[in-house]
């Protein structure tokens, strides 16, 4: 039996070493071209007491980005042209927050010298309602103080960027009614919490005298079906051992004050005496007059 020839396995070879050129040179035809024909996707709204960014991926390579808003009506605005960027503010675009927006990603090849723009592809955005969907931040302790047995803690209005008439509006001003806080609040000592709710900026709540609080807030939608609680605001804590401290200062100034003013009218009374004693005396050993 004659050996297999050799040359005859070149063709197969070649062949084979030809697909692989192929399929390296489809590989990099396709990295050369980036991502241009890929449309956004992950699109999601980040949105924080009414401050809204859309966001997408992926990032750009070959092409770039233009957004459109929209209403339920079909009003629909370009924000941020022709953007390298995967994000774009919508914030002053709501200007409606119980309205529900549409928005779409145009993914566009930039524009080419002759002027004829490319032909774009559009990615749609999950439906939008700022009033229902926006996440409420992280509320503020205004002041606080332990009076007794009365604890007061006063919350701080956010500003949101929402503007009336020119004016930047605070979430009660825009929740009303319908913004709730809850106080939680513990003896410095124990674990065990309570809870209390206001509908105000304000709470005032009955508390061991000469006990230390600590406590937190947080913010409440209970009209909402998701999204309804704020994360908690930072936690602090009164010190009775200051309250103690002042209110021992301020009677040691009160009896201080007081022996002041005693020792000012006794000069002054003694002062008075002395000087009427000395008149006297000088009358009675002042020479007769005989003339």
């Amino acid at each position: 039996m004659a050996p297999p020839n050799p040359c005859l396995r070149v063709p197969a070879a070649v062949s084979v070493l030809t697909v692989l050129l192929g399929f390296l040179l489809l590989v990099q035809v396709s990295l050369a071209s980036g991502t241009s024909d890929i449309s956004a996707y992950n699109i999601t709204w980040k949105s924080i007491d009414f401050k809204t960014i859309l966001e997408w991926e992926p990032i750009p390579v070959n092409q770039v980005y233009t957004v459109e808003i929209s209403d339920r009506w079909g009003d629909w605005k370009k924000k941020c042209f022709h953007t390298k960027k995967t994000e774009c503010d919508l914030t002053d675009e709501m200007r409606n927050l119980r309205e529900t927006y549409i928005a779409r990603i145009l993914s566009e090849k930039p524009i080419k010298s002759d002027g004829d723009p490319e032909e774009s592809q559009h990615a749609n955005a999950p439906y939008f309602t700022p009033y229902l969907d926006t996440n409420l931040g992280q509320p503020r302790i205004q002041n606080f103080e332990q009076n007794g047995t009365k604890l007061k803690v006063t919350v701080q209005d956010s500003i949101t960027p929402f503007r009336i008439n020119g004016n930047f509006q605070t979430l009660r001003q825009i929740f009303q009614q319908d913004l709730t806080y809850i106080l939680y609040y513990w003896k410095a000592s124990s674990t065990g919490k309570k809870s209390v709710r206001t509908d105000t900026n304000e709470f005032l709540v009955d508390v061991d005298k000469g006990e230390n609080y600590c406590f937190n807030i947080q913010a409440f939608i209970p009209s909402r079906r998701a999204k309804q609680k704020s994360p908690e605001s930072e936690i602090r804590c009164t010190s009775q051992d200051k309250v103690v401290f002042k209110e021992l200062f301020f009677i040691i100034g009160a009896v201080l004050f007081v022996i002041i003013i005693l020792v000012i009218i006794l000069s002054v009374t003694l002062h008075k005496c002395s000087k009427a004693r000395a008149e006297r005396d000088r009358k009675e050993n002042a020479p007769l007059n005989f003339a």
